[in-house]
């Protein structure tokens, strides 16, 4: 088998780590070698965070170079255009529609850039868009928004839906369990 690439980008503070964690707990338990490589970026300040995670019958290396993602989870519309040259031909973008004003933004130096998923699309990006955010509310948390994301990832692996939610039972706090199942099944099936 191939090595396959998942990128997981977003915002410091909106569980891109947790989702990476859960999507390496599941494919480990698949029999897969995993490699999850997370490099942290300004993630106490908002920045931008970016999580690799490869998988294959034998993988060397954590990092995934330009244009080698099979998928990208973007947590946000701007993160998924900034990292769309990752991106493998044929490859899919699963984005939350939310914006969320990056600093230069915040400060005034910059505009937040209008059409940004209509503008990908344009070019022949695959973008499955969902507003992960009203979904995980949803569920019960607004924190949630990473496991919707991952209900959404979901449809595209060819992995038994009772698989997640094992991975999410072994990965998330039991307090927290039912809503981030709950999270799960709304991306899965929205």
């Amino acid at each position: 088998m191939e090595t396959k690439n998942v990128m997981i980008v977003g915002v410091g503070g909106q569980g891109s780590l947790l989702a990476s964690k859960l999507l390496g707990v599941l494919l480990t338990d698949e029999g897969y070698d995993v490699k999850v490589s997370e490099v942290h970026g300004m993630s106490q300040r908002g920045g931008s965070v970016v999580t690799y995670v490869r998988f294959g019958e034998k993988v060397n290396s954590p990092v995934i170079s330009e244009g080698e993602a099979d998928f990208i989870v973007s947590f946000e519309k701007l993160e998924a255009a900034r990292y769309v040259s990752c991106l493998k031909k044929g490859g899919k973008i699963v984005v939350n529609i939310q914006q969320i004003d990056p600093m230069p933004v915040i400060t005034g130096a910059a505009e937040y850039p209008e059409n940004v998923l209509e503008e990908l699309k344009s070019k022949g990006v695959f973008i499955d868009e969902t507003d992960a955010l009203s979904l995980a509310e949803q569920a019960g948390s607004a924190k949630a928004v990473n496991i919707v994301l991952m209900g959404r990832l979901a449809k595209y692996f060819d992995l038994d839906k009772e698989k997640w939610l094992s991975a999410i039972e072994k990965t998330v706090k039991p307090q927290f369990i039912e809503i981030n199942k709950k999270a799960f099944e709304l991306g899965f099936s929205s």
